[in-house]
């Protein structure tokens, strides 16, 4: 059987952590009220299954903000870590539901800076995904925010001289990605002010998956489908080490990929339960 290597830092996050232990336990104390997660908490399907199995209902944004929702005031709504768009919370205290806001620090630090810039006449750059939920979650607070994905799009933004910007970050933006773009900012700007607002966490696992990938034959990242740290977990692999795989639980595996091996690698995203990752190396000892 193959050696498993599980990389220096992985799965959950303290964000994710915080999120998921705040709904169990007000599924646990407050049976009395009516609990819901606002769309997905966190980006893994296991862990909204075992949420919904303690009775947490999903809150869809869209049902919300159209008029499709049954919240009734009183109601318990838990914000997911990704935090959500201003409009929403508008409608949550309109609605006087009994708001529990689980966005993670990171995210909520980014929110407070463009806001804080924008009041000083900063013009905003926004570093990150515009289809991510915190992306535009965060950007949803402010006035008027140019999002960039990455370099190229970058040196096609017309920067004026006599303007003053501030670059944010989404909190699991690759963290190559920014200092390319820092690094030709600097070279090319002067009136662009950085500010680095990467989660820690996130930092930490793509630099444990860059020398994980190096050291064995092949590499497991294990994370939901809609998860955007895994994702790029799986991205800074696969380009390091083309023997990766991106699997979301034991039931994506093919056990053809470990006939050749002597060394398998594992990570998994901020949003990854750890019963997952055991039952899969598990199953590549051979022991279930």
């Amino acid at each position: 059987m193959p050696e498993v290597i599980r990389a220096k830092e992985m799965g959950f996050c303290f964000g994710v952590k915080g999120a998921v232990e705040l709904a169990e336990e007000l599924a646990e104390t407050r049976r009395d009220k009516k609990i819901y997660m606002l769309g997905m908490l966190v980006h893994n399907e296991h862990v909204i299954d075992k949420l919904k199995g303690k009775g947490v209902e999903i809150l869809e944004e869209a049902d919300l903000l159209e008029g499709r929702d049954n919240l009734k005031e009183g109601d318990i709504v838990v914000v997911r870590a990704h935090g959500t768009i201003k409009p929403v919370y508008d409608k949550l205290l309109e609605k006087k539901a009994e708001i529990h806001d689980a966005a993670c620090i990171f995210v909520t630090t980014i929110r407070k800076t463009l806001q804080e810039k924008e009041k000083e006449g900063y013009e905003i750059l926004f570093l990150g995904d515009i289809n991510h939920p915190e992306v535009r979650g965060i950007i949803s607070f402010g006035k008027t925010v140019r999002v960039i994905e990455g370099i190229e799009e970058l040196k096609a933004t017309k920067i004026e001289a006599e303007k003053k910007y501030a670059l944010l970050t989404q909190t699991t933006l690759n963290k190559n990605k920014f200092l390319e773009v820092k690094k030709y900012i600097e070279s090319n700007y002067h009136n662009i002010d950085i500010f680095d607002k990467i989660c820690g966490a996130t930092y930490v696992r793509q630099k444990a998956v860059e020398e994980l990938a190096k050291e064995v034959d092949l590499v497991l990242v294990v994370g939901g489908k809609k998860s955007s740290n895994t994702k790029k977990l799986y991205e800074i692999s696969k380009r390091i080490n083309l023997n990766t795989y991106l699997v979301q639980d034991e039931n994506s595996l093919d056990r053809s990929w470990f006939e050749k091996v002597k060394r398998v690698g594992i990570t998994a995203g901020a949003s990854t339960p750890e019963e997952v990752i055991v039952k899969i190396e598990n199953i590549i000892r051979g022991t279930i």
